[in-house]
């Protein structure tokens, strides 16, 4: 999850409006339009997602190459040689085959917040956590730490994304790029930087997020739809 530190007032806006900068094709006109009761759902707002995330924006790359075909390709370019043989360090390439799609699977999911046990969070096979996945306490700091495994292939611009709804409205998106990452047995982990979740009146509450992790190619490897609730206090341990 994740939370612009400018928005002071986070889902104080009751007024059911949602405002949009985009431009039309007539004229770069502002439009506003009135929310509808089905728009109120999580799951019904797949059309708020980022446009870098749809289909009609993905930048089409070039053919996919194993591992050994790409060292091979590139055997007479010193500088690029080097690169990716830096990159897969001690990886054996007579162990991962001749996949050409790269799979990353996430091990585990935890939230840190200074002097409060660690929040290991269980990740659902269907993506979709019964009920209240976790709670924070207004005006916290906080990390998310994620630990993963990638095999197959080098996974390319691996990054996170996250989107949060309160009483329907989009209040929070947020975007962190994890990096590139080579095939090996051992598992990654990652820290996303410090945030502070928000405070007052009407930051507390009950909301809606999609997260997800996504490479170069937008191929999803992750997305967890969950809800969860900011509180005056933190939960009894």
């Amino acid at each position: 999850m994740g939370f612009d530190d400018n928005n002071k007032t986070i889902g104080g806006d009751d007024s059911g409006v949602m405002k949009t900068n985009d431009e039309n094709h007539d004229g770069g006109k502002r439009t506003e339009r009135q929310m509808s009761e089905s728009e109120t759902s999580l799951y019904a707002t797949d059309h708020e997602e980022e446009d870098d995330e749809s289909g009609s924006n993905k930048i089409q790359l070039g053919p996919q190459y194993t591992l050994k075909e790409q060292l091979e390709k590139d055997k007479d370019d010193e500088s690029l040689r080097k690169w990716k043989e830096q990159l897969l360090g001690s990886v054996d390439l007579n162990t991962i085959g001749e996949t050409l799609e790269p799979d990353v699977k996430f091990l585990s999911l935890s939230i840190l917040s200074p002097g409060r046990p660690d929040i290991v969070l269980s990740i659902p096979e269907n993506g979709r956590p019964r009920g209240l996945w976790f709670t924070l306490k207004e005006g916290s700091p906080y990390n998310l730490k994620f630990s993963f495994q990638v095999s197959n292939n080098i996974v390319l611009g691996l990054k996170y994304t996250n989107t949060v709804w309160k009483t329907g409205l989009k209040v929070d998106s947020s975007k962190e790029m994890l990096g590139t990452y080579s095939p090996q047995p051992e598992p990654y982990t990652h820290m996303n930087a410090q945030e502070t979740t928000p405070s007052g009146i009407f930051a507390r509450g009950s909301y809606s997020a999609r997260s997800k992790f996504l490479d170069d190619d937008k191929k999803c490897y992750l997305e967890i739809n969950y809800t969860f609730d900011i509180r005056k206090e933190w939960p009894a341990t």
